[in-house]
C-alpha cells in the first residue's frame, strides 16, 4: 500500500528543517510517542537506528527507525518496523520544498509492506493508515507554526 500526503507550512524552510530535525521535538507533534531512544549509528544520519515507543488507545507499540536518506533540507527518509519484527514495514520519504521565503511544502510518501495477519487488517483499514499519516504532518504543521 502506497500513498502521499502533503501540507503547506507557514514558516521558512530553514525553520521547518530545524524543528523537524530535532529529536527533542518529536513528542510535540507525534501523538502517542512515549519515548525516542537512539540505538546505534550516528544520530540522525544514514544507518542510525532508534527505538520509538508509542501508546495509542491503551495499546503499546515499539518501532525501530532506520534512517535511509539524509539530504536536508530536501529529504529525510527512513524505515519503521515493529521491534518484534511482526506486522508491517513502513517506508517513509519526507520531502521539503521552499515555496516562498515564508512558506514550505511538506510531502510525506508512505509505503507499507505487510506480513501475516496484517495483510488482512491492512486491506480493511487502508483509510485509517493514510488518515494517521495525515494527522502527523498536520500536527507537525501546527507545532511549527506555533513556535
Amino acid at each position: 500500500m502506497k500513498y502521499t500526503n502533503e501540507i503547506e507550512i507557514n514558516k521558512p524552510i530553514d525553520k521547518v528543517i530545524e524543528l523537524f530535525d530535532n529529536a527533542d521535538n518529536l513528542s510535540k507533534w507525534m501523538e502517542g510517542l512515549q519515548s525516542f531512544e537512539h540505538i546505534s549509528g550516528t544520530p540522525g544520519q544514514v544507518g542510525a537506528k532508534s527505538k520509538l515507543k508509542f501508546k495509542v488507545r491503551n495499546r503499546e507499540m515499539e518501532l525501530i527507525e532506520t534512517v535511509t536518506v539524509r539530504n536536508l533540507p530536501k529529504e529525510f527518509s527512513g524505515t519503521y518496523e515493529a521491534a518484534n519484527g511482526k506486522g508491517a514495514l513502513n517506508i517513509v520519504r519526507n520531502e521539503f520544498v521552499k515555496l516562498s521565503p515564508t512558506k514550505t511544502k511538506y510531502i510525506s510518501e508512505s509505503e507499507f509492506q505487510f506480513k501475516g495477519f496484517m495483510v488482512v487488517v491492512a486491506a480493511l483499514m487502508k483509510g485509517a493508515f493514510k488518515k494517521q499519516s495525515l494527522k502527523y504532518i498536520t500536527n507537525f504543521k501546527n507545532f511549527a507554526e506555533s513556535v
